[in-house]
């Protein structure tokens, strides 16, 4: 086989996986295989660049960032989609329908309301050209750099019609890369997302598509906005078709005969739906056919052959008491609404967040004021709305503060405009929030000092820095309320035991934003000192595969303020000793991956997540075929039965520790 057949077959049987995995969800091949087939792709073309094509999956990921969005027209407008609560308006939605058919001779479709961001997707013979936002409707950005970054979109169709071709979808992000997207950031020390919709939304408009493909973001395929050559009668049919194509439908999508079976389907959803892994909204509802559908026709805004049905998200009323500032260490001051108790998704509320006070703003939110609250994503309690015809006459406004409410400093905007922050760089409220971060788990773990204790050591001005901890007395601590000599003896014992410490935790400790534990880990591999990572440049560090400009730039500039290298320096002199951990060739676990189930024994999770660490291994969430054991406590759940059938090795804690002797 000569080089250019065998590209081309490498690529066909990597986008015929893509569409065994994304879209019929049944993988044929071990990931371990995939990545192999990739990897053989990768290099043919890196040693014969001219056999890359625009369509191969190697070229999903832009190299040089975008310096902004073009707007494009689209074809066709992407119309907006009228919306109820009601049962009763979607028989009235019914009942003009078939009046405008003059017959009830038709059929719905019935599909989840995906939580996202639309999206147009243009293929030319079946190559993908172009993607863009929804934009005003007539108008989007173009964002195909980083649209192509999304694995489960096909950038070659299978069997594609001739000519160009539009389709409609909707950009997400599950729960699972949502939850891992937002572990990430609070690593990095970065405000985290506030539900799914908005880390897809914010994702798509970032410059670097490189930082996009990290985001692992999802696409759904709802439709056909226009095709030169396309047969399909009705819009089932129609995602059958585009399902055979390569596009990536939802496999929940349903048929009704009538609209009684439509609000049965719907009543179905609205708590089957707590069970998926991405998030929903309602459900959109179509007259299934064409024909019917270009009859029916529509209104400036909406098509009249369709309507979005909206779950309701459980709400509660309750009133805002007052209004608390909390300053992060970061400086980021947050609006905290104080709230009369209320019942919530099985959780008592008493206190909600207002994000940022352009939001306090943007909702006109007062002392005294009824509002309602519901939990972002079902977790975070956040105020949605004020009921504004409940308004006291007593009710007050709450402005942003121009002084920080712990060190009387100013505030300001931050550089994006979008919070205010604290300008003291020495804020009692940020230097607390770096000391709780530095001695807790997975940094410096001195887990005998709590916030509280850290609160009273610098009320009491005996810590003002880092390295002002390993300085404190017996008399200091005794000093302090609640601490008797039996409790500053350990705390002190604490102190001492965390001066030895792998270079990575030391590192990730100081809070040198975007370096959580993977990136600090990295750091310290590559550069083998502490010495050596103060001094590197921007341009070594950014040399590393996984370290960005972002935060290459973030460590050089805080080893450059020289008051971040003398608190470094003075940890040194009181005797904090940074070491090397041996290279993971030595260590007994290198190379292997482990995924944890069950009630430990022996270990907590972070402490048996760490002892794998230390030992040179990996610890993943879920069990694959790149999984090498499974750690099996007591009331082991479903990993237990899939690492079995995947023939993965059960050990113990015990065997671990074997394994590691």
């Amino acid at each position: 086989m000569d080089l250019k057949s065998k590209a081309k077959d490498l690529r066909e049987q990597i986008r015929r996986h893509d569409y065994l995995y994304y879209v019929l969800n049944s993988p044929e091949i071990s990931d371990f295989r995939y990545d192999e087939l990739f990897r053989q792709l990768r290099e043919l073309e890196a040693d014969h660049p001219e056999l890359i094509t625009p369509d191969s999956p190697t070229q999903r990921v832009s190299e040089a960032p975008s310096e902004g969005f073009e707007r494009v027209s689209h074809l066709v407008p992407m119309l907006s989609i009228d919306n109820t609560y009601e049962s009763a308006e979607l028989r009235a939605f019914d009942s003009r329908v078939r009046k405008g058919l003059g017959s009830n001779d038709y059929s719905y479709t019935v599909e989840l309301k995906i939580d996202g961001l639309a999206i147009s997707l243009i293929y030319e013979n079946g190559i993908f050209q172009r993607a863009a936002t929804r934009g005003d409707g007539e108008q989007g950005d173009d964002v195909t750099a980083n649209v192509k970054t999304i694995r489960s979109i096909p950038l070659k169709l299978n069997n594609p019609a001739a000519g160009r071709f539009e389709v409609r979808g909707e950009v997400f992000m599950s729960f699972s890369a949502f939850e891992k997207t937002n572990k990430l950031r609070d690593a990095q020390d970065r405000q985290r997302f506030a539900n799914p919709r908005n880390a897809a939304a914010g994702s798509l408009k970032l410059l670097d598509a490189k930082e996009v493909s990290k985001r692992e973001l999802s696409f759904f395929c709802y439709g056909l906005a226009g095709a030169e050559n396309f047969s399909a009668k009705g819009h089932f049919a129609a995602l059958n078709r585009l399902k055979e194509m390569g596009l990536p439908v939802n496999p929940e999508a349903a048929e009704a005969e009538n609209i009684e079976q439509v609000i049965e389907i719907i009543q179905l959803w609205d708590e089957k739906r707590k069970t998926l892994n991405y998030p929903t909204d309602g459900m959109v509802i179509k007259v299934d056919s064409f024909e019917a559908q270009k009859k029916l026709g529509a209104t400036g805004r909406s098509p009249r052959w369709c309507m979005a049905y909206k779950f309701s998200a459980e709400q509660k009323q309750t009133k805002i008491s007052s209004v608390d500032v909390q300053v992060g260490k970061t400086g980021i001051l947050t609006p905290v609404a104080n709230l009369e108790p209320v019942e919530l998704a099985g959780t008592t509320v008493r206190r909600a967040s207002m994000h940022n006070f352009d939001e306090v703003e943007r909702l006109d939110a007062r002392v005294g004021d009824t509002v309602l609250v519901e939990k972002a994503g079902e977790i975070i309690p956040q105020v949605v709305k004020v009921l504004r015809d409940h308004r006291p006459e007593t009710s007050e406004r709450f402005l942003p503060p121009k002084e920080c409410p712990v060190c009387g400093s100013q505030t300001a905007k931050d550089k994006n405009g979008v919070y205010l922050v604290c300008t003291n760089p020495n804020c009692p409220a940020r230097l607390k929030g770096r000391l709780v971060y530095f001695v807790g788990k997975g940094q410096m773990d001195i887990d005998t000092l709590g916030p509280a204790v850290i609160e009273q050591l610098i009320e009491k001005g005996l810590v003002k820095n880092f390295s002002d901890l390993y300085g404190i007395s017996r008399e200091d601590l005794t000093s302090l309320d609640k601490i008797g000599d039996k409790s500053a003896e350990n705390i002190l014992a604490s102190i001492e035991k965390s001066k030895e410490t792998p270079l990575w935790r030391f590192v990730k400790a100081l809070g040198i934003r975007y370096i959580g534990g993977q990136n600090a880990e990295i750091l310290a591999e590559r550069f083998g000192s502490l010495e050596a990572i103060m001094n590197a440049s921007a341009e070594d560090m950014e040399a590393i595969d996984q370290i960005g400009p972002v935060a290459a730039a973030s460590v050089k500039e805080y080893f450059a303020d020289a008051e971040n290298r003398e608190t470094v320096n003075n940890l040194l002199a009181r005797g904090v000793r940074p070491y090397v951990q041996q290279s993971g060739e030595e260590k007994p676990l290198a190379g292997k991956t482990f995924v944890v189930t069950g009630t430990l024994s022996q270990f907590t999770r972070d402490q048996v997540k760490e002892f794998i660490s230390q030992n040179g291994g990996k610890v993943s969430s879920s069990v694959s075929s790149k999984t090498d054991y499974l750690l099996a406590g007591e009331k082991a759940g479903s990993k237990l039965k899939k690492a079995s059938s995947l023939g993965v090795e059960i050990i113990n804690e015990q065997e671990l520790k074997e394994i590691c002797s």
